[in-house]
């Protein structure tokens, strides 16, 4: 489970599970990166459930 993240300066792949961690990036400041994954641990729950809900089988 992973979820992409982007702005206009570049973007990012943030895995989900087991735990959260950067995949990879390009263009975006250590700043920047920081502000995603705080986003994404902030909401990771949602980004589950609506993953789940997107790719259910």
């Amino acid at each position: 489970m992973h979820i992409h993240v982007s702005n206009p300066n570049g973007e990012a792949k943030f895995w989900i599970e087991p735990i959260i961690a950067l995949d990879r990036y390009t263009g975006l400041t250590d700043k920047q990166l920081k502000e995603c994954q705080r986003l994404v641990e902030e909401h990771q729950n949602e980004i589950k459930k609506s993953w789940k809900k997107h790719f259910k089988s």
